[in-house]
């Protein structure tokens, strides 16, 4: 099928630079890019009809890593860089909320508790072992002396069952997701963004001057430079990079009476995460007991991980409590060797931002603007 003159006149045009994908690294890139050259035309295109990899189905963490997380990424790579991404996800955190409003996307800095079981005994003991080195190197990023605190003094009035303790980050919060990215959207039209649903982009060649561009409707256009920015999907347009996909799932239980929980939960070493959505519970993740199964881009949903979470919520989190799921969803993330992103031209004209490691909330503003400098020299 081809465009029609209208189409392209009115629609595709000939932008200057074409963003692929519209969560929050491609439109806070497209804001940046409208901000500092307004003289260039964006067009951002989206392959479903909301920006639904991950951006509009996480769990709404504003969070930048757990304490049992930060001492395995510590296990495996250098502290300078393991404290460097850290303050990126912190200072993308900061511009997300100045960008948006915290009303607006709902954000309250509620703390972040962590918590550990029998089981996980002696991955507590280890954190406390660890806990004023990495709070001293944390002070400098956070400018908080403190920033994990043991307080195994609020288990008892959370209702649990079986944790014996829980470490609180107090600089972590909570968004709404939905809202966040009905805000972005909202910025990048008023900014002149163009946004078109329903596209996906099966190729590009960078010819020199342009980028060809193929869609998978067989819609065939030029764009001056092209951003590509959908994390987990990146590898269906370039198969040489390293992402890969990951699979969360997620559920939503309908309202609770009188469930005294309030901010984000982590477990397992973040590998299961929960928290409250007004007096509901939201619980992710358990992708630990399957991880080849869930390095997929497909929706949908196994019986072992669906199982875990139902597991998790009645004994653990709500015990002797009456509980019903009001929604499934699942979100795909872009994961790799390392959880830093990949930033970088493919080409003159082309370049990815792709591979946010799971912290798109936190890192998928800085990701987006680095992406948009990249592109724009």
């Amino acid at each position: 099928m081809e465009l029609s003159f209208w189409e392209a006149e009115s629609f595709i045009g000939k932008p200057d630079v074409l963003i692929v994908g519209s969560g929050i690294v491609g439109l806070s890139a497209a804001l940046h890019i409208r901000a500092v050259a307004p003289q260039y035309s964006v067009l951002v295109v989206e392959r479903g009809p909301l920006p639904s990899g991950a951006s509009t189905r996480n769990a709404g963490f504003a969070c930048f890593g757990s304490m049992t997380e930060l001492l395995s990424d510590l296990r495996t790579r250098p502290a300078a860089e393991v404290y460097s991404l850290v303050e990126k996800r912190w200072k993308g955190l900061q511009k997300l909320r100045n960008l948006c409003g915290d009303a607006n996307m709902e954000f309250e800095q509620l703390g972040g508790f962590e918590i550990f079981t029998e089981r996980d005994r002696r991955a507590y003991e280890l954190c406390m072992e660890e806990k004023a080195s990495v709070n001293q190197a944390l002070a400098p990023i956070i400018g908080k002396k403190e920033v994990f605190v043991s307080v195994p003094g609020k288990i008892a009035g959370m209702g649990f069952s079986g944790v014996e303790n829980m470490i609180l980050n107090v600089s972590e919060g909570q968004i709404h997701t939905g809202k966040m990215m009905h805000t972005l959207l909202l910025l990048a039209r008023e900014a002149g963004v163009e946004i078109i649903n329903g596209l996906g982009i099966a190729a590009l060649e960078d010819q020199g001057d342009r980028v060809g561009v193929v869609c998978e409707n067989q819609w065939e256009f030029s764009a001056g430079r092209v951003l590509v920015a959908t994390n987990g999907f990146a590898s269906r347009i370039f198969p040489q990079l390293p992402v890969v996909p990951g699979r969360n799932q997620v559920w939503v239980t309908r309202p609770l009476e009188k469930w005294p929980v309030r901010g984000t939960f982590h477990y397992n070493e973040g590998y299961v995460y929960f928290r409250n959505v007004g007096n509901r519970l939201l619980i992710g993740g358990a992708r630990n007991l399957d991880f080849e199964g869930e390095k997929t881009d497909m929706p949908g949903s196994s019986d072992i991980i669906q199982h875990e979470l139902g597991r998790l919520v009645s004994d653990m989190i709500l015990p002797g409590r009456k509980w019903a799921i009001d929604r499934k969803w699942s979100g795909i993330m872009g994961l790799g060797e390392t959880k830093s992103p990949i930033v970088e031209k493919v080409s003159e004209n082309v370049a990815v931002a792709v591979r946010l490691g799971g912290m798109g909330v936190a890192i998928g503003m800085q990701t987006g603007e680095e992406g948009a400098t990249l592109i724009m020299r």
